[in-house]
């Protein structure tokens, strides 16, 4: 991994619940593109600053991301001209989803405060009773146990595995009327 920084670029330190570990991004937009990486259940791995990059005009600079995704391996470069993500399969532009990574700021510290206190008997309860789609007020409700950061901390691992969705997420910000539901084919699974 390529650690140095890029000049003018702030660091921004993270811990990524898929790899484990913390991560260092160089710069809001290798920070919003981690969150993308790290909401998106089809993201199974991926790694910050893996290899330096000879581009065609003989300039160096490092790939941004190494990514696999559904089994496919992927360099990506975020354009800083633009703040555009340039990735092979065309992906939209980062600024087109301000709300969805806005939402992961605020549910990634929940979900990582709470990872090593959640009983596995918690999350199971949790993913057999949102069988359609409610909101996020509705399920506090049934687990109420006080303070609703661990029922969140829930929802939002289910979500991040997959097992839940939430298109709201894309387009509203989390509040407690955002609906999450199981994801397709998945209560189908489990029932």
């Amino acid at each position: 991994m390529i650690a140095s920084r890029p000049r003018g670029k702030r660091v921004i330190e993270a811990f990524s619940p898929k790899l484990g570990r913390r991560l260092q991004c160089f710069g809001e937009e290798a920070y919003g593109q981690w969150i993308c990486l790290e909401a998106d259940p089809a993201v199974e791995t991926f790694c910050e600053r893996p290899v330096e990059l000879e581009l065609t005009d003989g300039s160096r600079r490092p790939a941004d991301f190494w990514v696999r995704h559904d089994d496919v391996e992927m360099l990506l470069i975020i354009d800083g001209e633009s703040n555009a993500l340039t990735m092979p399969n065309g992906d939209t532009e980062l600024a087109a989803a301000r709300i969805w990574i806005g939402n992961w700021m605020r549910m990634l510290p929940c979900m990582i405060s709470s990872r090593q206190v959640i009983p596995k008997s918690m999350v199971n309860s949790v993913l057999k009773f949102i069988s359609e789609p409610m909101p996020l007020s509705r399920i506090e409700q049934e687990f109420s146990i006080g303070d609703p950061t661990l029922i969140r901390a829930v929802v939002f691992s289910l979500l991040h595995a997959g097992q839940l969705q939430s298109p709201q997420l894309h387009t509203e910000t989390l509040s407690y009327l955002t609906r999450f539901q199981p994801a397709r084919g998945h209560h189908d699974k489990t029932s």
